[in-house]
Protein backbone atom coordinates (compact mmCIF):
# COMPACT_ATOMS: atom_id res chain seq x y z
CA UNK A 1 0.00 0.00 0.00
CA UNK A 2 1.28 3.37 -1.01
CA UNK A 3 0.67 5.81 1.78
CA UNK A 4 -1.37 9.40 0.63
CA UNK A 5 -0.12 12.61 1.53
CA UNK A 6 -1.74 15.57 2.25
CA UNK A 7 -0.29 19.20 2.87
CA UNK A 8 -1.72 22.27 4.32
CA UNK A 9 0.04 25.68 4.03
CA UNK A 10 -0.45 29.10 5.96
CA UNK A 11 0.13 31.79 3.79
CA UNK A 12 0.64 35.50 4.74
CA UNK A 13 -1.63 38.85 3.43
CA UNK A 14 0.67 41.31 2.28
CA UNK A 15 0.69 44.94 0.91
CA UNK A 16 2.53 44.50 -2.30
CA UNK A 17 4.05 47.72 -2.62
CA UNK A 18 4.78 48.01 1.20
CA UNK A 19 5.43 44.56 2.53
CA UNK A 20 3.36 45.05 5.29
CA UNK A 21 0.88 42.14 6.42
CA UNK A 22 -2.88 43.19 5.32
CA UNK A 23 -5.94 41.86 7.48
CA UNK A 24 -8.01 40.61 4.75
CA UNK A 25 -8.65 37.60 4.71
CA UNK A 26 -12.29 37.66 5.13
CA UNK A 27 -12.25 39.60 1.33
CA UNK A 28 -9.51 36.79 0.01
CA UNK A 29 -11.69 34.37 0.91
CA UNK A 30 -14.64 35.49 -0.48
CA UNK A 31 -12.94 35.74 -3.75
CA UNK A 32 -11.57 32.12 -3.34
CA UNK A 33 -14.84 30.67 -2.57
CA UNK A 34 -16.25 32.73 -5.91
CA UNK A 35 -13.62 31.11 -8.37
CA UNK A 36 -13.96 27.63 -6.61
CA UNK A 37 -15.46 24.41 -8.29
CA UNK A 38 -17.07 22.53 -5.83
CA UNK A 39 -15.98 23.33 -1.95
CA UNK A 40 -13.21 26.23 -1.83
CA UNK A 41 -9.46 24.51 -0.27
CA UNK A 42 -8.98 27.89 1.29
CA UNK A 43 -10.46 28.67 4.81
CA UNK A 44 -9.36 31.46 7.37
CA UNK A 45 -6.26 31.48 10.23
CA UNK A 46 -6.57 32.75 13.50
CA UNK A 47 -5.10 36.02 12.08
CA UNK A 48 -6.90 37.77 9.71
CA UNK A 49 -3.42 38.77 7.57
CA UNK A 50 -3.75 35.04 7.22
CA UNK A 51 -5.11 32.32 4.87
CA UNK A 52 -4.61 28.66 4.67
CA UNK A 53 -5.16 25.88 2.39
CA UNK A 54 -5.14 22.28 2.26
CA UNK A 55 -4.27 19.90 -0.35
CA UNK A 56 -6.35 16.38 -1.36
CA UNK A 57 -4.68 13.44 -0.32
CA UNK A 58 -2.31 11.98 -2.94
CA UNK A 59 0.00 9.13 -3.50
CA UNK A 60 2.13 10.74 -6.72
CA UNK A 61 4.73 13.13 -5.09
CA UNK A 62 4.65 15.23 -8.51
CA UNK A 63 0.71 15.28 -8.17
CA UNK A 64 1.12 16.90 -4.66
CA UNK A 65 3.95 19.30 -5.79
CA UNK A 66 1.59 20.31 -8.87
CA UNK A 67 -1.33 20.70 -6.30
CA UNK A 68 1.06 23.06 -4.06
CA UNK A 69 1.61 25.11 -7.21
CA UNK A 70 -2.21 25.64 -8.29
CA UNK A 71 -3.25 26.32 -4.74
CA UNK A 72 -0.63 29.23 -4.03
CA UNK A 73 -0.98 30.42 -7.35
CA UNK A 74 -5.29 30.73 -6.58
CA UNK A 75 -4.48 32.46 -3.54
CA UNK A 76 -2.05 34.97 -5.04
CA UNK A 77 -4.94 35.95 -8.08
CA UNK A 78 -7.40 35.79 -5.26
CA UNK A 79 -5.57 38.12 -3.12
CA UNK A 80 -4.81 40.51 -5.90
CA UNK A 81 -8.22 40.87 -6.42
CA UNK A 82 -8.32 42.01 -3.09
CA UNK A 83 -5.42 44.42 -3.45
CA UNK A 84 -2.90 42.09 -1.44
CA UNK A 85 0.01 39.59 -2.55
CA UNK A 86 0.77 36.13 -1.03
CA UNK A 87 3.91 35.19 0.67
CA UNK A 88 5.17 31.73 1.99
CA UNK A 89 6.36 33.14 5.07
CA UNK A 90 6.69 31.62 8.83
CA UNK A 91 6.61 35.29 9.95
CA UNK A 92 5.95 38.31 8.98
CA UNK A 93 9.55 40.22 8.47
CA UNK A 94 8.04 43.79 9.22
CA UNK A 95 6.39 45.60 12.02
CA UNK A 96 3.11 44.14 12.74
CA UNK A 97 -0.05 44.72 14.89
CA UNK A 98 -2.01 41.25 14.39
CA UNK A 99 -5.48 40.99 13.92
CA UNK A 100 -7.86 38.26 15.16
CA UNK A 101 -10.24 36.95 13.25
CA UNK A 102 -14.26 37.21 13.91
CA UNK A 103 -14.99 33.73 14.32
CA UNK A 104 -16.08 32.40 17.62
CA UNK A 105 -12.92 29.86 18.16
CA UNK A 106 -10.82 32.89 17.54
CA UNK A 107 -11.86 35.17 19.73
CA UNK A 108 -12.21 32.15 22.86
CA UNK A 109 -8.46 31.57 21.88
CA UNK A 110 -7.48 35.42 22.13
CA UNK A 111 -9.07 36.00 25.21
CA UNK A 112 -8.35 32.52 27.18
CA UNK A 113 -4.67 33.09 25.74
CA UNK A 114 -4.24 36.62 25.75
CA UNK A 115 -0.63 38.25 24.07
CA UNK A 116 0.11 34.71 23.47
CA UNK A 117 -2.96 34.25 20.90
CA UNK A 118 -2.49 38.07 19.90
CA UNK A 119 1.22 37.18 18.80
CA UNK A 120 0.92 34.01 16.67
CA UNK A 121 0.89 34.87 13.69
CA UNK A 122 2.97 32.07 12.44
CA UNK A 123 2.63 30.37 9.30
CA UNK A 124 3.66 26.51 9.35
CA UNK A 125 3.33 23.90 6.97
CA UNK A 126 1.38 20.57 8.37
CA UNK A 127 1.78 17.35 6.26
CA UNK A 128 -0.63 13.90 6.63
CA UNK A 129 0.14 11.00 6.09
CA UNK A 130 -2.67 8.14 6.04
CA UNK A 131 -2.09 5.16 8.52
CA UNK A 132 -3.84 1.89 8.98
CA UNK A 133 -4.77 2.24 12.67
CA UNK A 134 -4.69 4.28 15.58
CA UNK A 135 -1.97 2.03 17.62
CA UNK A 136 -0.08 2.35 14.27
CA UNK A 137 -0.33 5.85 14.12
CA UNK A 138 1.01 6.00 18.05
CA UNK A 139 3.91 3.54 16.93
CA UNK A 140 4.76 6.08 14.03
CA UNK A 141 4.72 8.65 16.43
CA UNK A 142 7.05 6.87 18.94
CA UNK A 143 9.56 6.44 16.46
CA UNK A 144 9.65 9.68 14.28
CA UNK A 145 10.46 11.83 17.63
CA UNK A 146 14.34 12.13 16.88
CA UNK A 147 13.74 13.15 13.21
CA UNK A 148 11.10 15.91 13.65
CA UNK A 149 14.27 18.47 14.72
CA UNK A 150 15.56 17.91 11.03
CA UNK A 151 12.35 18.34 9.30
CA UNK A 152 12.08 22.19 11.25
CA UNK A 153 15.93 22.57 10.14
CA UNK A 154 15.30 22.13 6.37
CA UNK A 155 12.22 24.34 6.49
CA UNK A 156 13.30 27.00 8.80
CA UNK A 157 12.04 30.33 7.39
CA UNK A 158 11.46 32.92 9.58
CA UNK A 159 14.34 34.78 10.50
CA UNK A 160 12.75 38.16 11.21
CA UNK A 161 9.94 39.55 14.04
CA UNK A 162 8.45 42.88 14.64
CA UNK A 163 11.12 44.63 11.89
CA UNK A 164 14.76 42.79 13.75
CA UNK A 165 16.70 39.84 13.12
CA UNK A 166 15.51 37.45 15.64
CA UNK A 167 18.80 35.76 15.89
CA UNK A 168 17.05 32.66 15.04
CA UNK A 169 16.30 30.93 11.33
CA UNK A 170 13.04 29.51 12.59
CA UNK A 171 11.55 32.05 14.98
CA UNK A 172 8.55 30.43 14.21
CA UNK A 173 8.94 27.83 16.88
CA UNK A 174 10.00 29.60 19.32
CA UNK A 175 6.49 31.64 19.26
CA UNK A 176 4.83 28.23 18.55
CA UNK A 177 6.36 26.30 21.54
CA UNK A 178 4.38 28.96 24.04
CA UNK A 179 1.06 27.15 23.57
CA UNK A 180 0.79 25.03 26.20
CA UNK A 181 0.73 21.88 24.39
CA UNK A 182 3.16 22.46 21.29
CA UNK A 183 6.50 20.54 21.36
CA UNK A 184 7.89 17.18 21.28
CA UNK A 185 6.36 14.18 23.53
CA UNK A 186 7.13 11.64 25.22
CA UNK A 187 6.62 7.65 24.02
CA UNK A 188 3.23 6.78 24.24
CA UNK A 189 3.39 2.68 23.71
CA UNK A 190 0.03 2.39 22.87
CA UNK A 191 -3.19 3.77 21.02
CA UNK A 192 -4.95 3.63 24.32
CA UNK A 193 -2.02 5.44 26.37
CA UNK A 194 -2.14 7.92 24.03
CA UNK A 195 -5.44 8.81 23.79
CA UNK A 196 -5.62 8.89 27.80
CA UNK A 197 -3.18 11.41 27.46
CA UNK A 198 -5.07 13.70 25.33
CA UNK A 199 -8.22 13.38 27.13
CA UNK A 200 -5.98 14.29 30.32
CA UNK A 201 -4.83 17.63 28.67
CA UNK A 202 -8.03 18.47 27.47
CA UNK A 203 -9.87 17.65 30.94
CA UNK A 204 -8.07 20.15 32.01
CA UNK A 205 -10.23 22.97 31.05
CA UNK A 206 -6.49 24.66 29.55
CA UNK A 207 -7.15 23.90 26.00
CA UNK A 208 -10.77 24.10 24.38
CA UNK A 209 -10.79 20.66 22.39
CA UNK A 210 -8.90 18.04 20.71
CA UNK A 211 -7.82 20.29 18.04
CA UNK A 212 -5.65 22.04 20.62
CA UNK A 213 -3.66 19.43 20.90
CA UNK A 214 -0.20 20.73 19.22
CA UNK A 215 2.30 18.54 19.57
CA UNK A 216 5.11 18.39 16.90
CA UNK A 217 3.20 15.38 15.60
CA UNK A 218 -0.02 13.78 16.39
CA UNK A 219 -2.85 11.68 15.49
CA UNK A 220 -5.60 13.75 13.45
CA UNK A 221 -8.37 14.30 15.14
CA UNK A 222 -10.33 14.54 11.78
CA UNK A 223 -8.57 12.25 9.65
CA UNK A 224 -7.14 8.81 9.91
CA UNK A 225 -3.43 10.23 9.69
CA UNK A 226 -0.48 11.32 11.33
CA UNK A 227 -0.35 14.89 11.24
CA UNK A 228 3.64 16.16 11.45
CA UNK A 229 3.11 19.77 12.56
CA UNK A 230 7.00 20.83 13.37
CA UNK A 231 7.87 22.69 9.76
CA UNK A 232 8.04 25.97 9.03
CA UNK A 233 5.72 26.98 5.68
CA UNK A 234 8.23 27.01 3.16
CA UNK A 235 9.60 29.87 0.61
CA UNK A 236 10.19 27.56 -2.31
CA UNK A 237 7.13 25.16 -3.28
CA UNK A 238 9.54 22.84 -4.36
CA UNK A 239 10.36 22.29 -0.70
CA UNK A 240 7.42 21.80 0.41
CA UNK A 241 6.73 18.71 -1.96
CA UNK A 242 10.29 17.77 -0.50
CA UNK A 243 9.25 18.23 2.93
CA UNK A 244 6.03 16.16 2.41
CA UNK A 245 7.70 13.47 0.79
CA UNK A 246 10.32 13.22 3.62
CA UNK A 247 7.99 12.76 6.36
CA UNK A 248 5.83 10.00 4.19
CA UNK A 249 9.16 8.49 3.77
CA UNK A 250 9.73 8.57 8.01
CA UNK A 251 6.20 7.75 8.76
CA UNK A 252 6.79 4.21 6.44
CA UNK A 253 10.12 3.30 7.99
CA UNK A 254 8.71 4.20 11.85
CA UNK A 255 5.42 2.15 10.50
CA UNK A 256 7.84 -0.96 9.82
CA UNK A 257 9.99 -0.54 12.46
CA UNK A 258 6.56 -1.35 15.00
CA UNK A 259 5.37 -4.22 13.20
CA UNK A 260 8.76 -5.45 13.39
CA UNK A 261 8.47 -4.83 17.13
CA UNK A 262 11.76 -2.83 17.28
CA UNK A 263 11.14 -0.57 20.30
CA UNK A 264 11.13 3.23 19.71
CA UNK A 265 14.66 5.09 20.32
CA UNK A 266 14.14 5.90 24.25
CA UNK A 267 15.46 9.92 23.95
CA UNK A 268 14.03 11.88 26.54
CA UNK A 269 11.75 15.48 25.89
CA UNK A 270 13.88 17.11 27.53
CA UNK A 271 16.96 16.68 25.03
CA UNK A 272 14.16 16.43 21.82
CA UNK A 273 13.56 20.10 23.06
CA UNK A 274 17.03 21.02 22.80
CA UNK A 275 17.25 19.40 18.97
CA UNK A 276 14.40 21.75 18.16
CA UNK A 277 16.20 24.91 19.79
CA UNK A 278 19.29 24.02 18.16
CA UNK A 279 17.29 23.53 14.36
CA UNK A 280 15.46 26.60 15.34
CA UNK A 281 18.31 28.53 16.14
CA UNK A 282 20.71 27.33 12.73
CA UNK A 283 18.77 25.76 10.19
CA UNK A 284 20.97 24.56 7.69
CA UNK A 285 23.60 27.17 8.57
CA UNK A 286 25.38 25.38 11.53
CA UNK A 287 25.21 22.46 13.11
CA UNK A 288 22.06 20.08 14.42
CA UNK A 289 21.93 17.22 16.78
CA UNK A 290 22.06 13.78 15.06
CA UNK A 291 19.05 12.14 15.75
CA UNK A 292 21.31 8.72 16.30
CA UNK A 293 23.29 10.38 18.89
CA UNK A 294 22.24 13.46 20.41
CA UNK A 295 25.22 15.14 19.46
CA UNK A 296 26.19 17.93 17.12
CA UNK A 297 27.34 17.32 13.91
CA UNK A 298 26.77 19.56 10.50
CA UNK A 299 23.49 19.99 8.87
CA UNK A 300 24.36 18.62 5.36
CA UNK A 301 25.44 15.30 7.94
CA UNK A 302 22.36 15.07 10.11
CA UNK A 303 20.57 15.86 6.30
CA UNK A 304 22.32 12.91 5.10
CA UNK A 305 21.41 10.46 7.73
CA UNK A 306 17.91 11.32 7.36
CA UNK A 307 18.12 10.37 3.62
CA UNK A 308 19.45 7.08 4.81
CA UNK A 309 17.33 6.25 7.42
CA UNK A 310 14.23 6.68 4.71
CA UNK A 311 15.97 5.44 1.45
CA UNK A 312 14.30 1.78 1.48
CA UNK A 313 11.07 3.62 1.71
CA UNK A 314 11.84 6.56 -0.93
CA UNK A 315 13.13 3.58 -3.05
CA UNK A 316 10.13 1.54 -2.94
CA UNK A 317 7.54 4.79 -3.48
CA UNK A 318 10.08 5.44 -6.68
CA UNK A 319 10.85 9.05 -4.69
CA UNK A 320 14.75 8.75 -4.73
CA UNK A 321 15.89 9.85 -7.13
CA UNK A 322 14.19 13.60 -7.05
CA UNK A 323 14.48 13.57 -3.58
CA UNK A 324 18.32 13.01 -4.01
CA UNK A 325 18.14 16.10 -6.55
CA UNK A 326 15.95 18.06 -4.34
CA UNK A 327 17.89 17.26 -1.16
CA UNK A 328 20.92 18.59 -3.06
CA UNK A 329 19.56 22.31 -4.32
CA UNK A 330 17.94 22.94 -0.51
CA UNK A 331 21.46 22.26 0.73
CA UNK A 332 23.22 24.28 -1.86
CA UNK A 333 20.64 27.27 -2.41
CA UNK A 334 19.63 27.31 1.63
CA UNK A 335 16.64 28.20 3.24
CA UNK A 336 13.80 30.62 3.13
CA UNK A 337 15.68 32.00 6.15
CA UNK A 338 18.66 32.07 4.66
CA UNK A 339 16.84 33.68 1.46
CA UNK A 340 15.40 36.62 3.03
CA UNK A 341 18.66 37.22 5.09
CA UNK A 342 20.69 37.37 1.83
CA UNK A 343 18.30 39.97 0.35
CA UNK A 344 18.41 42.09 3.21
CA UNK A 345 22.31 41.72 2.80
CA UNK A 346 22.21 42.98 -0.52
CA UNK A 347 19.65 45.69 -0.76
CA UNK A 348 19.09 46.65 3.19
CA UNK A 349 15.73 46.46 3.01
CA UNK A 350 12.92 44.49 4.48
CA UNK A 351 10.39 45.23 2.03
CA UNK A 352 12.91 43.79 -0.68
CA UNK A 353 13.21 40.68 1.43
CA UNK A 354 9.45 40.72 1.14
CA UNK A 355 8.80 41.09 -2.12
CA UNK A 356 11.12 38.56 -2.93
CA UNK A 357 9.20 35.98 -1.13
CA UNK A 358 6.03 36.59 -2.84
CA UNK A 359 7.66 35.85 -6.16
CA UNK A 360 8.83 32.89 -5.22
CA UNK A 361 6.28 31.66 -3.49
CA UNK A 362 4.36 30.97 -6.58
CA UNK A 363 7.50 29.29 -7.96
Amino acid sequence: MVRTVGVEEELLLVDEQSGEPRALSTAVLAFAESRADGDSAFEAELHDQQLEFATEPRTDMRELADEILRWRAEAAESAARAGAAVAALATAPLPVSPAIGNGERHRWLAERFGLTAQEQLTGGCHVHVSVNSDDEGVGVLDRIRPWLSVLLAMSANSPFWQGRDSAYASYRSRVWGRWPSAGPVEIFGSAERYHEEVDALVGTGVLRDKGMIYFDARLSHRYPTVEVRVADVCLDPADAALLATLVRGLVETAARSWSDGEPADPVGVGVLRMAAWQAGRSGLEGKLLHPGTMRPEPASDVVGALLAHVRDALEESGDLASTETALKSLLERGTGARSQREVLARTGSLRAAVAECVSRTRG
